[in-house]
């Protein structure tokens, strides 16, 4: 995979970063936004594809990325599907840090070392070039703005950031309220997006017990779970915190 398109995963981290303090919106929540982030991208690739609400593996051959080829790895080890809930909650946490330094590796973000309260160290992180922030950025407000459905990339990428909780940070107040609804609305509009977005929600919700069931078939074939779901959007709680 080249380096002359950014992957979601980095996109997703980038407009969670506050340009203001160098920290990240949703911290907890961005971990598990990003697994799913992952996911999307290694579809988007060819390499895994939704079975259900579970995930398969259909080219196991590297995307050349090493943090999406871990993820690949880990998922070929599997054996079987695997639920993307199960996934996405499972033992990997750190994907934010993982994906901070890698972003500063690329030259997209620098390091700023700190103290608070003049003992504890911090690191904090500010984007190199603020102009790949704002066409993130831009293509989000387009696909709000205009109505047209957007491309697989931005619409999960919209997805995710939904279901991380980045609403308020991207429309905050009263006035964004309307441009938060439309992005939960954009979730419909990629159906891997929108599986690893309700099951993102789903781990925060503690609902990863059971798979969810849907009595409908389209032309003989099971319809995915999240496309029988994404009429029924349901919001994680996670607050947000300073990175340290």
């Amino acid at each position: 995979m080249g380096r002359s398109r950014r992957t979601i995963p980095e996109e997703l981290l980038l407009l969670a970063l506050d340009p203001a303090t160098g920290t990240t919106a949703q911290p907890q929540s961005l971990d598990l936004g990003l697994a799913g982030a992952q996911l999307v991208e290694l579809a988007l690739a060819g390499r895994i594809a939704p079975d259900g609400d579970r995930i398969a593996v259909v080219m196991p051959r590297p995307t050349g990325d090493p943090t999406l080829d871990s993820a690949l790895e880990l998922l070929r080890r599997r054996g079987s599907p695997v639920r993307a809930v199960h996934w996405i909650g499972g033992p990997r946490l750190g994907l934010r840090q993982i994906y901070l330094s890698h972003l500063e590796r690329c030259g997209m973000v620098h390091a700023v070392a700190g103290q608070m309260c003049g003992v504890l160290p911090t690191t904090r992180y500010q984007a190199t070039d603020t102009a790949i922030s704002r066409d993130i950025r831009a293509r989000l407000d387009s696909a709000i703005r205009t109505g047209v459905p957007p491309d697989p990339r931005t619409a999960a990428l919209a997805a995710l950031a939904h279901a991380v909780g980045l609403g308020k940070h991207l429309y905050p107040g009263n006035e964004g309220r309307s441009s938060r609804s439309r992005l939960r609305d954009l979730i419909r509009h990629d159906p891997m997006g929108g599986l690893v977005a309700h099951a993102v929600m789903d781990v925060q919700n503690g609902v990863a017990a059971q798979p969810r069931r849907n009595p409908t078939a389209t032309n003989g074939n099971r319809q995915p779970a999240a496309v029988a779901a994404m009429q029924q959007p349901r919001h994680g709680t996670m607050a947000r915190v300073a990175l340290h």
